[in-house]
């Protein structure tokens, strides 16, 4: 995960603008001065054709009214200059070298205070917000609402990350978020997964016009937002991994929220947690909606065709190839036509990009932590096919 990968994976995917994370690091944040050449006029920073925007993924964890709460907060900043000031801030509240997430005791109002003292320029967007364990909603460390957590500084969130285990439907059920734009970034832990979530804009590669696009949630401007499927998320139903059981909310109801096996209290997923706060029924659309698209990750489709691991050399081989053949993976994914597909490729892999598109899919849940398994074709047909996947 460092800047070189990163640009040719950003490359490969499609994307123009990444996120740097842990700009609090102070080793990484030489790594990124080293590499990225400010755009001061754009509020990014640049190298070898892929924009950078300096960003950080905090923890507050802290007391409030009686109860510990933990929640995760991205802060996006326009330059060097203004995450200097910001590690300044928080270097009086955590130890910024331990770890690239760094863990502070302030509260989410305290940490939007002294941002906002820094710089109104500064991007604060609650991440993954649905998350059981680390964010605002989360059933085990979260709240009811955002006023409960960012109080009077409510109003300055830029927008909100819906996370892995939940997409914009799933949102769209709690008015309270309407005035928001839902963000889905990837939270990538390794360059093969950037994009496995993203947002579409239409506006000028500008800090600050992305910043007002998201504000004003400016349709026009924010076109649509790529999302994984959330069953495929680590806590979408509720369970035990160690019990190996998972549960659809209904069923966690019927058992009053107790592991049948261990006896001890389910972590309740994000579903559990929607259904939980929601005030709208499964289906509803809000009249500002903005749009997105639910796709798997090319290399998980080639890896279920070929019937081998996705981080096989094969894989990556045939991945490589495809993303050279047709500039990018969004590209193949997203833009080319069907028909073009079943002209270009290989009638498998042309019916698995069609199948996700028509979310025709047979998903097993994510839970306690847990991936959810997505499969795309039936097993008997993807063992037929093993091996019938070489294009060039």
């Amino acid at each position: 995960m460092d800047i070189p990968n990163l640009v040719k994976w950003a490359r490969y995917k499609g994307i123009t603008l990444l996120g740097t994370g842990d700009f609090t690091h102070h080793l990484w944040l030489e790594e990124l001065k080293h590499y990225l050449q400010p755009q001061p006029d754009k509020g990014l920073l640049y190298c070898e054709g892929v924009y950078f925007v300096l960003s950080v993924e905090v923890s507050n964890i802290f007391s409030q009214n009686n109860k510990v709460y933990r929640v995760h907060n991205i802060i996006m900043v326009p330059s060097f200059n203004v995450a200097a000031e910001v590690n300044r801030m928080l270097s009086f509240h955590g130890n910024l070298a331990s770890d690239g997430r760094p863990i502070f005791g302030m509260s989410c109002r305290t940490l939007a205070q002294e941002l906002f003292k820094i710089s109104e320029d500064i991007m604060l967007i609650p991440a993954h917000i649905w998350t059981p364990w680390f964010s605002v909603f989360g059933s085990n460390s979260g709240f009811n609402s955002l006023e409960e957590a960012f109080g009077k500084y409510t109003e300055k969130i830029t927008a909100l990350e819906t996370g892995l285990s939940s997409d914009p439907p799933m949102n769209w059920r709690l008015s309270s978020l309407d005035s928001y734009t839902l963000v889905s970034n990837s939270d990538a832990h390794s360059p093969s997964r950037i994009g496995r979530e993203a947002n579409v804009f239409d506006c000028a590669l500008d800090y600050w016009e992305i910043k007002r696009a998201l504000e004003t949630k400016d349709r026009d401007k924010f076109l649509y937002t790529v999302e994984f499927f959330p069953e495929e998320g680590k806590y979408h139903y509720d369970g035990h991994r160690n019990c190996n059981v998972r549960f659809h909310p209904a069923e966690t109801k019927r058992l009053n929220g107790i592991c049948p096996v261990c006896r001890k209290p389910l972590t309740r997923g994000v579903l559990y947690r929607v259904d939980e706060l929601a005030d709208r029924p499964e289906g509803f659309v809000p009249e500002n909606a903005i749009g997105y698209k639910s796709l798997v990750p090319l290399d998980e489709i080639i890896a279920e065709i070929k019937g081998v691991d996705k981080k096989s050399k094969s894989v990556e081989k045939e991945y490589v190839n495809l993303v050279k053949e047709f500039d990018s993976e969004f590209n193949l994914l997203v833009n080319i036509p069907t028909e073009e597909l079943y002209s270009k490729l290989p009638t498998r892999l042309a019916d698995g990009i069609r199948r996700i598109r028509e979310k025709q899919l047979n998903i097993l849940p994510g839970f306690d932590g847990e991936y959810g398994k997505i499969k795309i074709f039936d097993e008997e047909k993807t063992a037929e096919d093993k091996g019938q996947m070489t294009l060039f």
